[in-house]
């Protein structure tokens, strides 16, 4: 996975300031951050969807497992 440093950091600033804008460029970090935090959001709601449906199948075995009695061996 590709690493990304610092400076490598500042000239993707530094280029989308000149291709955005100075004046409009806060608007796009804005933008960006809630478009990241609505990303951030739906993913742990999936995730959280996801471990419920686990548990509950965990707990359906787990009934289900007490339900069954011991066969005797006659």
């Amino acid at each position: 996975m590709p690493q990304i440093g610092w400076f490598e950091i500042l000239i993707i600033v530094g280029v989308a300031i000149v291709v955005i804008g100075p004046k409009d460029f806060p608007v796009v970090l804005k933008k960006m951050g809630s478009w990241i935090g609505s990303i951030k959001k739906y993913v742990s709601n999936v995730q959280e969807e996801v471990n419920n449906l686990e548990n509950e199948n965990f707990e359906d075995k787990s009934q289900d497992i007490k339900k069954e009695k011991p066969k005797n061996n006659e």
